[in-house]
This record gives C-alpha cells, structure tokens and sequence, in this order.
C-alpha cells in the first residue's frame, strides 16, 4: 500500500504556483499525496492532476478566534479520518494550527514549512508588535512534535527560530525556495527592447516595493531616459498590504508606469523584459527572482533576506538599500539600462546561479528525501 502524505495550504492557487510540482513527484514516486485548502476556483486543477482534495476552513488573514479554533477542529477530524503517514504545512497559520492538530490526531511526522512571517514580520503599528509576540509565542508553544521538521527558505529566517529558542537546530532544515524549472524558464536570444523593458512581476503590494518601483520610474522618465516600466500583477485584498487597484490605475494614467494585471504567462514575461525589479521589504526565497535568474536577466532588488540570497551583488544583479523611495533603485536601473554588456554578463551569472541551487528537481529531491527520513 502507498504511504499517505497530506499537504495543507491555505490558498489553494498558492497551492498550484508553489507546491504542485513537488506532489505530482511525489505521487510519481509511489506515495499516495492528498491536499487540503479552503474551497476556490482553483481546486478543479488540484483534483485534475490525480491528487485527493479537501476542503478546510482557514482564512489567511482572519481573527475570530472561533473561526479559527473551528479551523483547528477541521484539521483534527480530517487526520483521524484520512490518516496520514505525514501532513506537510505551509505558510503560518497552517503550521501552527496544523502542527497542533497533528499532536492530538497523533500523526507520524510532520514537515513544516515557513518562508517568514509576511506582512506581520514588516507591520511596525502597536497591534502587530503585540500580534508578532503572540505569534511568536504561539510558535514556541506549538513547535512541538517528536518526529518534526521546519523548512526554512533563507539562513536569517531559520537564525532567527533557533536564536530565539524557538527550535532547536536538528529541528530545522534549509530549503531554498520552491523551485523553478529551467527548461520552462530559459534565456530567450533577442536584441535588447527599444524601449527596453523594465518589469517588476508581483502581487500589487506595498510591501513588495511597488511605490517605490513608481518612484524611480518618475525619476529616471524625469531624466529623460527612454523605457517602459511596467508593473505584472494584481491586488491582494487578503493582505494588509494590498494596493487597491485604484491605485494602480492612477499610477498608470500618470505615464511613468503600465500596469498589466495578472498574467498566466510568465515564461513569456520575461521573454519580453530586460531587467527584472523587485524592491521587496523581506522576502523567504522570491521566486519572481529565481525565474528571472533562470531567464538569463539581470535583477534589481533590495539587500534583505530572501531577496539578498538569490541575487549575488555586482555579480548576477545589483542590491539596493530597502526602502529608499527610489532614488537608489533608479541609479541601479539606469546603471543596467546603459551597460548592456553588464547586464548580459549578470544574466549568465544568474542562470548559473538557478541551476546550482534552484532547480526544481534539487527542491524536489531534497523535500521528498526528507519525507523518507521521517517516515523512516
């Protein structure tokens, strides 16, 4: 009989961009791989590629402790019914809440795994200072199981559970991210955009340095330079953070930049960008970068963790001071935009850099050879 893995996510297309891969592989593998989400429009695409489905009521951003307790609840009686061999969690509020129902429906083995605590890590108001030391003690009190392991995308974020006494160190492991295929995400061999192309591909949020991506639009437009700066990507009403589409829509009515919504394409993104930007406050392992790697671009990007670990400063991009309205943002940008060499040269660099420690098949065999040393 197939040994029964459950992975539980809390947004079933996150499910789809971030870990669909890796449970197909591990179907492939002879496990028996089931996914519980809340119920959307993407769940036909879960079930579509021969994997279990179902439903659980977790809300990403919700507070009502009776919600969430009901959560909790869902999560019991879905072990004890299906009877996993392992649950895999991702993201906060499914390793917490799934961590403690697994101790008492008494599951074998439980993965972890955590790329930050995201708009809560960044929040700085009263409420999220007092929140970020719940949650922190939440973790300290649930992060409790014999047979466990926390992912960790990033080196600072996995210190930081460790230093804090949290976690001991054989409690966590490095994984660098989710992966990228390169075969899908390769270079594409064409002369330079006239204008050139300068995209930041991402959810529309405030957090991820969207402002300031405008920001530096506006300076180097003001400077004359010839470019489009376009913004791929679409609101998040689920994240504090969210910039309302209004918003963008102004932005764009301004000239400096274009905004492109959700595109299903990335592949061909890339293929029609020359530099990628992402000007992101903290990030676990971005992916956006990774796939702009994988496509030989040269990157624009922030010196903060996650970001600072996929993109080698003066080697495969340039890193930039967080939060600095731009100004720095648009001499790097202009920097990549005048030196074509350079930028071809950073683009190699950063394809180099996928294949040695991003590649989809590396995160798929490290995570699956984790699941055999636990279930051992």
């Amino acid at each position: 009989m197939a040994r029964r893995i459950l992975m539980v996510v809390n947004h079933a297309g996150f499910f789809l961009t971030h870990r669909l891969p890796l449970a197909v592989a591990a179907r492939e593998r002879g496990y028996e791989v089931h996914v519980a989400t809340p119920q959307s429009k993407h769940v036909p695409a879960i079930e579509g590629n021969s994997l279990g489905w179902h439903p659980v009521r977790l809300t990403r951003s919700g507070t009502n402790p009776f919600a969430e307790l009901r959560a909790v609840s869902d999560l019991v009686s879905l072990y004890r019914k299906l009877r996993p061999e392992l649950v895999h969690h991702v993201t906060t509020k499914p390793v917490l809440y799934g961590t403690a129902a697994a101790r008492i429906a008494r599951v074998p083995a439980v993965v972890n795994a955590l790329a930050g605590l995201g708009h809560l890590s960044l929040a700085d108001d009263l409420f999220h200072r007092v929140l970020r030391g719940g949650v922190r003690l939440g973790f300290k009190a649930v992060l409790r199981h014999r047979n466990m392991r926390v992912i960790f995308q990033n080196e600072d974020d996995r210190a930081a559970f460790v230093d804090r006494g949290i976690l001991a160190p054989r409690e966590t492991v490095l994984v660098p991210g989710s992966g990228v295929d390169p075969e899908l995400f390769r270079p594409v061999s064409r002369p330079r955009g006239n204008p050139p192309v300068v995209v930041l591909p991402s959810r529309m949020l405030y957090t991820k340095g969207v402002a300031e991506f405008v920001g530096a639009a506006r300076i180097l437009k003001a400077e004359g330079v010839a470019a489009r700066f376009v913004l791929v990507g679409e609101p998040d009403p689920d994240n504090p953070a969210s910039i309302p589409a209004w918003q963008l829509s102004r932005w764009a009515s301004e000239g400096a930049v274009e905004w492109q919504q959700r595109r299903d394409d990335m592949p061909a993104v890339y293929a029609e960008s020359d530099v990628v930007v992402l000007p992101s406050y903290r990030e676990g392992m971005p992916k956006v970068l990774i796939e702009a790697g994988a496509c030989g671009l040269p990157a624009v990007t922030t010196d903060v963790p996650g970001c600072r670990d996929v993109v080698e400063h003066e080697r495969s991009g340039l890193l930039v001071p967080v939060r600095d309205r731009g100004r720095e943002l648009a001499k790097a940008i202009a920097r990549l935009l005048r030196d074509e060499e350079l930028s071809r040269s950073m683009g190699r660099r950063g394809r180099e850099l996928v294949l040695e420690r991003f590649a989809l098949p590396r995160i798929i065999d490290q995570t699956i050879s984790l699941y055999a040393e636990l279930m051992r």
